[in-house]
């Protein structure tokens, strides 16, 4: 049966290739994600994982597969398990914008990254640290 034909049939007009592309793209995105909450470079990271900073740039924007080897790899490396990557990945018809909370927190990762004073980056984990503890006090007294 020709594409024309399945369409016409009612059939999904994208091949498994595309989906692929998706989730390629899904776990590029998580990479990236998780390499700019480390405060890593790309070239960083490549060095990390023994590829050049053209490979891991295309591993990110979904444009080169990533062999299952690599990715347990760049998990180890990034300090997540594998299943890490494919945490929130949806079915296409299913695909929903990050949250304004996910959001939030990669502008937090990335403007951490940003700060090249090592006390203020150690003033700032404390300080978010000590919120996190007063929170989580709070909800245990009102349990």
């Amino acid at each position: 049966m020709t594409d024309t034909e399945q369409r016409a049939a009612g059939a999904p007009a994208e091949r498994p290739g595309q989906r692929a592309n998706a989730a390629d793209r899904h776990v590029g995105a998580r990479i990236r994600e998780r390499r700019v909450m480390m405060g890593l470079s790309q070239q960083q990271l490549a060095r990390m994982i023994g590829v050049t900073y053209q490979q891991a740039h295309k591993y990110e924007r979904g444009l080169n597969r990533i062999s299952a080897g690599r990715l347990f790899e760049i998990g180890q490396v990034l300090g997540v398990p594998v299943s890490w990557f494919f945490e929130g990945l949806a079915p296409e018809n299913d695909h929903h914008e990050p949250s304004p909370r996910q959001r939030m927190c990669l502008e937090l990762a990335r403007n951490f990254a940003l700060i090249d004073n090592e006390k203020h980056q150690e003033a700032l984990s404390q300080m978010a640290r000590a919120l996190a503890a007063q929170a989580q006090s709070e909800r245990e007294s009102q349990s």
